[in-house]
């Protein structure tokens, strides 16, 4: 698995169209009526990786494993919902198990799909929104802080220090910054306004390669805050219907865009949280694996197995650069390189490893 991320916005803002783009599928109900996914619908995306099937390819693989991206269309959130209008306590809840949020933001405009506030005003759409998840997370906090609180009064050193945090991040919330652009330390309380966030502005398709008025508005907004991608909804669905990837090439090309939305999404992603890919290759399987950024070798070799990390003795580590142009893993040992790495080692966007390790 690379990392989960949940869709969330107002009703009637694209959420479910842009799903069912994303994950190439019909699994989620967008028809045009507020509140019509009621339960989250989960999509699990295969990340594309030129380099795998490349290194497949070398190796004679007789398996290739991708890595995934999984996306959870959680239901529209509206005002009140952190009270529980619109079965909104159940959807915050949600939101709470995904890495990262796609907050999807109406900016076109159609007479025939009603705009839960009655006017497009995207700034605003996410200003409710952002809200509800703050006024969430403050009556979150209240109950951590009273149980701290208790704690504190019978001299615990981590609770002092823990209430200490708590309540300065409550101070944050009231004057309305959410939790991941704090400074004080909020990792411990998991909060929804700690959840990094991608803007999507989903926009007509005439303006899906330059974007409109409502776009730039949230890329103003946020452009040194977080990740804005611009993406037309109805094109994704047309792209999701192309099998062919020269095809799919060929009408990006003629739309002006050099990538798609799910492209987008995953480079994004992948960036926000700070993953990179590493990859174990054989005549078996290929296989691709997703990593934070600034793990050592024994952390990546626990995502194998957790017996690997606690065995692990060192790690042979080949660049993927190296094993395509020579051809084969006995020609990189041959030409010195293999690299031998011990437990130290951090690794590095696209390492092929071989890990060795006590049973």
């Amino acid at each position: 698995m690379g990392f989960n991320c949940g869709i969330v916005g107002l009703p009637n803002v694209g959420k479910s169209t842009l799903f069912n783009a994303l994950t190439e599928s019909a699994a989620a109900d967008a028809q045009n009526y507020p509140f019509c996914t009621i339960e989250p619908n989960t999509g699990r995306v295969v990340v594309p990786d030129e380099i795998l099937y490349k290194l497949s390819v070398v190796a004679g693989s007789q398996k290739i494993i991708p890595t995934q991206l999984e996306i959870v269309d959680i239901a529209g959130l509206v005002k009140g919902a952190s009270s529980g209008e619109g079965l909104g306590n159940k959807f915050l809840g949600n939101i709470l198990a995904v890495d990262a949020i796609i907050h999807v933001v109406r900016c076109f405009e159609n007479d025939d799909i009603v705009h839960v506030n009655g006017q497009i005003n995207p700034l605003s759409d996410i200003e409710t929104i952002e809200t509800e998840l703050m006024l969430a997370d403050l009556e979150s906090l209240d109950k951590q802080i009273k149980n701290l609180e208790k704690k504190a009064r019978g001299l615990d050193k981590e609770a002092v220090k823990l209430l200490s945090d708590a309540i300065e991040v409550k101070r944050g919330l009231e004057s309305g910054i959410p939790a991941r652009l704090q400074k004080v330390n909020s990792d411990q309380f998991n909060l929804l306004t700690k959840k990094p966030v991608i803007y999507v502005c989903n926009v007509e398709e005439s303006a899906s390669a330059t974007g409109n008025k409502y776009s730039n508005s949230v890329v103003e907004k946020f452009k040194n805050i977080s990740p804005v991608l611009v993406i037309s909804s109805k094109i994704e669905m047309e792209i999701s219907q192309i099998v062919d990837m020269d095809e799919r090439k060929m009408f990006l090309d003629e739309l002006g865009l050099k990538e798609s939305g799910l492209s987008q999404v995953i480079r994004t992603g992948y960036e926000t949280l700070g993953l990179q890919t590493f990859y174990t290759i054989g005549p078996k399987e290929a296989h691709a694996w997703t990593i934070t950024r600034g793990m050592t070798a024994p952390q990546a070799a626990g995502k194998i197995h957790t017996d690997f990390e606690k065995g692990f003795i060192r790690a042979e580590i080949i660049s993927p650069v190296d094993y395509i142009t020579l051809g084969s893993e006995v020609s990189v040992k041959e030409a010195g390189k293999m690299r031998l790495v011990g437990r130290d080692y951090i690794m590095t966007e696209g390492d092929i490893c071989h890990f060795l390790f006590n049973n």
